[in-house]
């Protein structure tokens, strides 16, 4: 039976406890646990039921009802969070109830669709995209992020991150590149990824533009002046779509661009240059096979169309 809203404390709570959390995980990932367990508490509270401790029967009304809007992905996200704000608050935990599981594959059944798969920003749109931008600082700080993060195959999340003390400038011309924190790697290992002289030359306008004293590799431009803090995730977005539209592409292949472009671009390239799944996903960062395979389906696709259009 369904256990109907009443006054408890344990409700009150959940982001007092949540914050014990702070640290342990990446901001974004909080992020999302804030804003998941909000959900299922603002649900809770329209169909006038407790949401903690939750029982079976609520959790898997939940899902299903979050399923006939959200993709399967986003329900079993906030599946998470439920499970993990009960653990804070150290009440009986109804997630791993088989009628959960039954539920979450219900909601995975009805929506039979492939994620949708950013476009990729190979070298092609990259030559092509670097040599539109303004000359303006925008311009510089833009073609040196472009470069960079194409290179490096580095998510946007990382591409933000870096530091300017990430960065060396080897004798060759060439940079080192130190990429301390990343989705696959949360406790901050961190790889060492290098780059091109081209790459190293276009980091060093913008840093000469830039000036000294700023941490973050990549910053906002105010008024034509460098601003002592972080770009968002977005800004990543933002660049490569303004890019895209500043080269004449058709509205419909500029939405195909995504923050994830130039990661997905980069690997593809690599694939059509012969380099095995191994050698890609160590350039990367990646962990697992089945996230990088989606990213070289396009590329595998070409790779085979272009031999057979060879053969005839």
């Amino acid at each position: 039976m369904a256990q109907y809203l009443k006054s408890d404390t344990a409700d009150l709570s959940w982001r007092t406890e949540f914050r014990r959390l702070e640290g342990a995980y990446a901001p974004s990932t909080m992020r999302s646990y804030y804003s998941d367990v909000q959900t299922f508490v603002d649900w809770c509270n329209l169909a006038q039921f407790a949401p903690f401790p939750a029982s079976v029967e609520i959790v898997c009304e939940f899902i299903e009802e979050q399923g006939k809007t959200k993709a399967a992905s986003t329900v079993r996200r906030r599946l998470y969070a439920i499970r993990k704000v009960h653990r804070l608050l150290r009440l009986p935990d109804p997630t791993y109830d088989e009628e959960i599981n039954l539920s979450l594959r219900r909601v995975r059944r009805a929506k039979l669709v492939r994620p949708k798969q950013a476009k990729g920003l190979t070298r092609d749109y990259l030559e092509r995209f670097i040599a539109a931008e303004p000359d303006s600082p925008w311009g510089l700080r833009n073609k040196a992020m472009m470069s960079l993060g194409y290179e490096l195959l580095s998510r946007r999340s990382e591409l933000v991150a870096l530091q300017t003390k990430d960065i060396e400038f080897r004798p060759n011309g060439t940079l080192r590149v130190l990429i301390r924190r990343s989705k696959s790697d949360p406790f901050g290992e961190g790889r060492l990824a290098f780059t091109s002289e081209r790459t190293a030359g276009l980091v060093k306008d913008w840093l000469d533009w830039r000036g000294p004293y700023i941490g973050f590799l990549f910053c906002p431009i105010y008024h034509r002046k460098a601003i002592n803090r972080d770009l968002s995730t977005s800004s990543v977005k933002y660049m490569i779509k303004s890019a895209a539209k500043r080269d004449g592409l058709n509205s419909s292949v500029v939405d195909e661009f995504s923050g994830h472009s130039l990661r997905v671009g980069a690997a593809q390239d690599l694939l059509r240059k012969g380099f095995d799944t191994a050698a890609i996903m160590r350039a990367g960062g990646w962990k697992s096979v089945n996230t990088l395979s989606r990213y070289l389906e396009k590329a595998e696709h070409n790779v085979w169309a272009s031999e057979a259009h060879a053969s005839t």
